[in-house]
């Protein structure tokens, strides 16, 4: 049986991040308070294998493919010069992945890592897995851009969604860059060259 500590916020000091140069927010700010637990959990998105989306989709919805692997990008163009995701072909979570995928989990990340940091004007590539939006197994990668120092660390997944996007032209130039030079390794690319 496990218990679950019930935490109560009053008046509770910040943390010390919030005055990190990194953090993407100023003024006055408040801790929200907890929920109290939800259990048992709600399901995740695509828990039936009928209702998953990433089951679903066709191969021309991403940029890179192959047996056992598919690379999409955000539907829109994002706040930084890339952001993409890897996911399997076979619906599993992260743990459940058999030795051959999970060998190739580590491969693909170092490969694309490599892809995105070659685009013209990226720095770093950050990558993260959360597990609690949807069942099939997704790993995100996000490219900070050169010189943007204050996008270091870890939020830059907000800085995402605060940055405006880049142009539609340029994300596209980088998502073909990625998926060609995936593509190189094995593979094949889903975008016309």
């Amino acid at each position: 049986m496990r218990l679950v500590a019930r935490v109560t916020f009053v008046d509770t000091p910040l943390p010390d991040f919030v005055n990190w140069p990194t953090f993407p927010f100023s003024g006055e700010l408040r801790v929200r308070p907890l929920d109290a637990p939800s259990l048992p959990e709600p399901p995740r998105d695509g828990e039936d294998i009928a209702g998953c989306r990433a089951c679903q989709a066709p191969d021309d919805a991403y940029i890179w493919v192959d047996d056992r692997w598919r690379v999409r990008a955000t539907e829109q163009p994002p706040g930084l010069p890339l952001v993409l995701l890897l996911e399997p072909r076979m619906h599993l979570d992260l743990g459940d992945l058999p030795n051959l995928e999970a060998a190739e989990l580590g491969l693909l990340t170092v490969r694309i890592e490599r892809a995105m940091r070659s685009v013209d004007g990226v720095a770093r590539v950050h990558v993260n897995r959360w597990g609690d939006g949807a069942a099939h197994l997704h790993l995100w990668f996000l490219a900070r851009p050169a010189g943007a120092l204050q996008l270091r660390g870890s939020f830059l997944s907000m800085w995402d969604d605060i940055l405006p996007p880049v142009s539609t032209r340029t994300w596209r130039d980088n998502l073909s860059f990625v998926a060609a030079y995936l593509a190189d390794q094995g593979g094949r690319s889903m975008l016309e060259s």
